[in-house]
């Protein structure tokens, strides 16, 4: 086969190549737009969630915050004190019990500390 032929064939098989690749493309371009939709949404959901969940909690009496929280994750209890003032945030660990209470420190803690996020040395 001459070598001209060769080289046709080569840059068939190499046009056939870029247009695969340039539809992935096209197709992640289209499938990162969607997730991009989707996670806005879900965010704006979650942010709304999450402001009508602390209204509940401000409305709440201490003794009774205190009670639901001990029975929902640390990190969501965490997120939801630390959104109330800083009394009422007070009284609820006060009427948590010691080991709830100290959990939910810990994750408050953790997540005010500089260093949580950097990467171990």
């Amino acid at each position: 086969m001459p070598r001209d032929q060769r080289y046709l064939l080569q840059k068939k098989d190499l046009e056939k190549l870029q247009a695969d690749v340039d539809e992935r493309i096209a197709t992640l371009e289209k499938r990162r737009g969607e997730y991009e939709d989707w996670l806005k949404r879900r965010n704006d959901f979650l942010k709304q969630a999450q402001i009508g969940l602390v209204g509940i909690y401000k409305t709440m009496k201490a003794d009774a915050a205190a009670g639901k929280l001990e029975l929902v994750n640390p990190g969501v209890a965490a997120a939801i004190l630390m959104q109330l003032p800083p009394r009422q945030s007070a009284l609820i660990l006060s009427e948590m019990s010691n080991e709830k209470a100290a959990v939910v420190t810990n994750v408050i803690s953790s997540a005010t500390d500089p260093d949580t996020s950097k990467e171990p040395s």
